[in-house]
C-alpha cells in the first residue's frame, strides 16, 4: 500500500476539530445577533472566538501549503481558501470572517471522502439558511426601512430566497442586504444543480449497473448455448460410430 502524505495525513487529523471549531463559530456569531440583549462583554468574547477559529483555519491551511510538495500547484487548486484566508484582512467585517469561514468550512468537507455529496449538500443547505438568515438579521434589524425585524422573518426571507421563490414580503432595503440575496439566490441555484446532477448520476449508475448484468446474462446464456451445441455434436458423433460398428 502507498505511504499517505504528510499533506493528506495532516487533513485527515485535523477534519473533526476543524468542522469542531466551525460549530463554536456558529455559535459565536448566532448569540449576539439572536440575543439583543447581550452586554458588549459578551459579545466582545463572541467577536474573539470568531477570530480564533478563522485563525486555526488560516493555519490549517498555511500548514497544507508547507507540507504540500507542490506548492505552487497547491495555491493554483486550493485558490479558494487562500482567498477566504486574505478576505478578513482586508476589511475587519463580521460577515466577512462569515464568508471566509463557511468557504474554509466547504473546502476541507469536501477534501473528506467519508462525506458523500448528498450529506455535504444537506450541511450546505442548513447551513446557508441558518447563517443567511443570521446575516440579513444583523443589517437589515436596524436598517429605518427594513422590514426583517426578527429570526423567524428572516428564516423565511432566506428559505423563499434560496429557492428563487422570492414571494416579496420580506425583501432587503441596504445594500449589504441585497448583497447577502445574491449570495443565497447563487448558492441555491448552485445547490440545485449539485442534487439534480447527483439524481441523474444515480440513475444512469443504475442503468449501467443493469446494462452490465444484462450483458453478464446474455453472455451467459450464449455460452451455454455453445456448449449444448458441443455436446449434442458429441452425441451425434458417438452415435455415428456405433452405428458403424
Amino acid at each position: 500500500m502507498k505511504e499517505q502524505s504528510a499533506q493528506v495525513r495532516w487533513e485527515q487529523h485535523t477534519q473533526r476539530p476543524l468542522l469542531t471549531l466551525a460549530v463554536l463559530f456558529a455559535v459565536a456569531y448566532a448569540v449576539p445577533i439572536v440575543d439583543t440583549s447581550a452586554g458588549r462583554s459578551l459579545t466582545a468574547v463572541c467577536t474573539g472566538v470568531e477570530w480564533v477559529v478563522w485563525g486555526v483555519f488560516a493555519v490549517d491551511y498555511l500548514m497544507r501549503l508547507s507540507l504540500s510538495p507542490d506548492r505552487r500547484g497547491f495555491v493554483r487548486q486550493y485558490w479558494m481558501d487562500l482567498c477566504a484566508v486574505i478576505l478578513p484582512l482586508i476589511q475587519p467585517l463580521r460577515l466577512l470572517r462569515l464568508v471566509s469561514t463557511l468557504l474554509l468550512v466547504g473546502q476541507r468537507a469536501r477534501m473528506a471522502s467519508q462525506i458523500r455529496v448528498t450529506t455535504y449538500v444537506a450541511g450546505a443547505v442548513v447551513g446557508l439558511l441558518m447563517f443567511g438568515s443570521l446575516a440579513v438579521l444583523s443589517v437589515e434589524r436596524d436598517a429605518p426601512n427594513g422590514n426583517i425585524r426578527t429570526l423567524g422573518d428572516a428564516v423565511w426571507w432566506s428559505f423563499t430566497t434560496m429557492t428563487t421563490v422570492g414571494y416579496g414580503d420580506h425583501a432587503p432595503t441596504t445594500g449589504l442586504g441585497r448583497v447577502i440575496a445574491v449570495g443565497l439566490m447563487l448558492s441555491g441555484i448552485a445547490l440545485l444543480g449539485v442534487v439534480t446532477a447527483n439524481i441523474a448520476a444515480w440513475f444512469i449508475e443504475r442503468f449501467e449497473k443493469d446494462d452490465v448484468e444484462e450483458r453478464r446474462q446474455t453472455e451467459a446464456i450464449q455460452a451455454l448455448t455453445e456448449e449444448v451445441r458441443a455436446l449434442r455434436a458429441e452425441v451425434a458423433a458417438l452415435r455415428k460410430t456405433s452405428v458403424g460398428n
